[in-house]
């Protein structure tokens, strides 16, 4: 397996997503360094407590941003794969926030690039949204260019030897932030309807699960320059509605 005796860094790790793939990670695999990148010092310290709580002698918890080049420089010494989270995902705080979520999503992507080329990393995969395909919205604009940037940057590898690939998924389903929690933390606080922006609105749902096996198969088989997208099934938001609502 890829992931086996390698050193990973994970950006963005201690997201709902950086922690299930921690977990298997550590499960499945024997990494001898697990690097969890990320900026809040609160969730790192909370992760420690829980994965699992003696501590695992291959973690290490790293604070920085993806925005900080030299420190993403750093944290990437001495690393065999990445695995790229790290992103502004809420499509609201996005549109009122327009230049911090292009400052993360597109030049934390320039960063990431730039540090694993320089530090020698073998194979990168980054993380993307089915927003990014034909998008309306900023999030889904900023990482559509991720994308396209991950993409070219096996060109920029050059000789180096780095690979970088995107896997392109849907929604996760009870993710931190996702529709499906918010509607549930309405309906317990009494809500006796639910907002629905417009009732031709889709989703691609995948469980946490799903996700964190799609990207270790990815990484696994990756060649370079490939944009990985899964068959996963769709719902509308008027039925995922009707299903939580009251």
């Amino acid at each position: 397996p890829v992931a086996a005796m390698a050193t990973i860094l994970i950006t963005g790790g201690t997201g709902s997503f950086g922690r299930a793939l921690v977990k298997e990670i550590l499960a499945r695999h024997k990494p001898r360094r697990l690097v969890i990148f990320s900026r809040d010092e609160q969730k790192q310290f909370r992760m420690a407590q829980d994965l699992p709580p003696e501590g695992h002698p291959a973690l290490r918890y790293f604070i920085g941003d993806v925005r900080d080049r030299e420190r993403l420089r750093r944290a990437m010494d001495g690393i065999d794969f990445v695995v790229h989270a790290a992103a502004m995902k809420h499509v609201p705080i996005a549109e009122y926030n327009p230049f911090e979520c292009i400052r993360t999503n597109i030049g934390g992507a320039e960063n990431v690039i730039n540090a694993a080329i320089d530090s020698g990393v073998s194979r990168v995969i980054a993380l993307s949204t089915d927003k990014a395909a034909n998008p309306i919205n900023l999030y889904g604009a900023t990482k559509l260019c991720s994308d396209k940037c991950f993409v070219a940057a096996n060109h920029l590898a050059a000789s180096s030897g780095a690979r970088f690939a995107v896997v392109r998924y849907g929604n996760v389903i009870g993710s931190r932030g996702s529709v499906v929690e918010s509607f549930k933390r309405m309906v317990a606080k009494g809500a006796k309807s639910l907002p629905i922006t417009d009732k031709r609105m889709t989703r691609f749902w995948i469980t946490l699960r799903q996700g964190v096996d799609f990207v270790l198969a990815r990484l696994q088989h990756m060649q370079g320059g490939e944009i990985f997208v899964p068959k996963i099934p769709s719902m509308k938001l008027v039925d995922l509605a009707k299903a939580i609502g009251p």
